[in-house]
């Protein structure tokens, strides 16, 4: 797919929180995950679109179409003592990879992150996807070999919300 006309990349609104869904789903599928996929259109719009939004979205049209979407967080660096913004998902529809349309989306996160002072990006990738890992190292991203991303979730994270203080 070649770019004959650049995208629409527009800040998401509430009205696009399926379109987001439905392609986060896609990532899900894609990375066999879709058993752990759990959230649904409703929850975006809330998390996303209130009065104290979790996250904000790109989301890259044509033909008035939703095709790919970066979503994206604030972040802070205590070792650079400097803010920074925390890429969660990037998704490219399959009939438009290879048109730019990810490196236009990255970008105008980075334009983002500028304009609100904000002076890193950090993401993670899925350890199987070596084409997106080969896509952020070619656009300047690097490989942080000396961390690890840990999670705590499901029954441990409410075990340890409940335990209750032993001084």
């Amino acid at each position: 797919m070649s770019l004959e006309n650049d995208p629409v990349i527009r800040l998401a609104r509430e009205t696009d929180a399926p379109a987001i869904h439905a392609m986060l789903l896609e990532i899900a599928k894609a990375t066999g995950c879709e058993d752990k996929f759990k959230s649904n259109p409703d929850d975006l719009a809330r998390d996303g679109f209130g009065e104290n939004p979790a996250f904000e979205a790109l989301i890259a049209l044509e033909n008035d179409k939703p095709v790919a979407v970066c979503l994206y967080f604030p972040s802070y660096s205590t070792f650079r003592g400097q803010a920074g913004l925390y890429i969660q998902d990037l998704y490219v529809a399959p009939s438009h990879r290879g048109g730019g349309f990810a490196r236009k989306l990255v970008v105008a996160v980075a334009k983002r992150a500028h304009e609100t002072g904000k002076t890193y990006i950090r993401l993670s990738v899925d350890a199987e996807n070596i084409g997106g890992q080969r896509f952020y190292e070619k656009i300047g991203m690097r490989h942080a070999d000396d961390e690890r991303i840990f999670v705590l979730d499901g029954t441990a994270f409410a075990a340890l919300g409940a335990e209750q203080d032993q001084s």
